[in-house]
């Protein structure tokens, strides 16, 4: 089958994306899916997003991690914006539909929002580490080390031990710059590697961060390895409601491929 696709990235989360709305793709198969996103057999990505018609939404985003499996992805919401952006396609709904449901967005001129998931509670594992579900499950550990090699080891242990070795989990090493920014790394499932940013690794490490500082609103800017994403969150009787992931995404280039 031949592939016209575009290459997005939003702070170095980079996926490849193909315009379904007349659902030439809908019979992608998981072989298709994974080479497309090798790096080294294929075009390379740290996912696969389909844009799908919606009638109750301006778009339905069909995302797929490396291993072909589904999740929510946050960077990949805010590219699949920008492409509808990029596409002149209709946005008069300002949302979209995936995987756990409907999400509001916003176009800021260089800046896509994407509303996500409202977060029912933090759950301490310890004083340094915590489960944050954001829409994909992650651990957010307290650690002033971030660097590569102490991402993919701990990412590893963690995502390959008993407890998460059937349905994973993302692990994050977050530090504190100051009391309104963090910076992070993110060891991704599916990915089964470090990524450079990571949306809802992003989103969980600033809501960690919000419940442990007793913090009920505000906005955290958090430093990834591939730039600077925001998050704004209001807490009310527990949940954080209103989160709101913010950052930039663009076009990296298009092709043509058959797989």
């Amino acid at each position: 089958m031949n592939f016209e696709f575009q290459k997005y990235q939003g702070t170095g989360n980079d996926f490849v994306v193909l315009d379904n709305r007349d659902a030439r793709y809908s019979t992608i198969t998981v072989d298709q899916i994974r080479q497309f996103c090798d790096r080294k057999m294929g075009v390379g990505s740290d996912g696969l997003i389909l844009i799908n018609p919606c009638m109750e939404a301006d778009f339905e985003m069909v995302f797929y991690n490396p291993d072909a499996s589904k999740s929510f992805c946050g960077n990949g919401a805010r590219c699949a914006i920008a492409f509808v952006r990029d596409h002149n396609m209709d946005m008069h709904h300002q949302r979209f539909l995936a995987i756990d449901g409907m999400h509001a967005y916003r176009v800021e001129k260089d800046q896509l929002a994407v509303q996500m998931s409202d977060v029912q509670e933090v759950l301490p594992l310890d004083e340094f580490r915590g489960l944050v579900n954001t829409g994909s499950p992650h651990m957010v550990i307290k650690s002033q080390d971030i660097s590569t090699p102490n991402v993919i080891s701990l990412g590893q242990q963690i995502r390959y031990s008993e407890t998460y070795v059937k349905e994973g989990v993302n692990v994050n090493l977050m530090w504190p710059i100051d009391q309104n920014s963090l910076a992070i790394g993110t060891y991704e499932r599916g990915v089964e590697n470090e990524t450079l940013s990571c949306g809802t690794g992003a989103t969980a490490c600033a809501l960690y961060y919000a419940d442990s500082e007793g913090l009920n609103e505000g906005s955290i800017q958090v430093h990834t390895k591939g730039g600077m994403l925001t998050v704004d969150f209001r807490r009310s009787m527990g949940v954080f409601k209103h989160v709101w992931l913010k950052g930039p995404a663009v076009s990296v280039y298009s092709g043509n491929c058959t797989l």
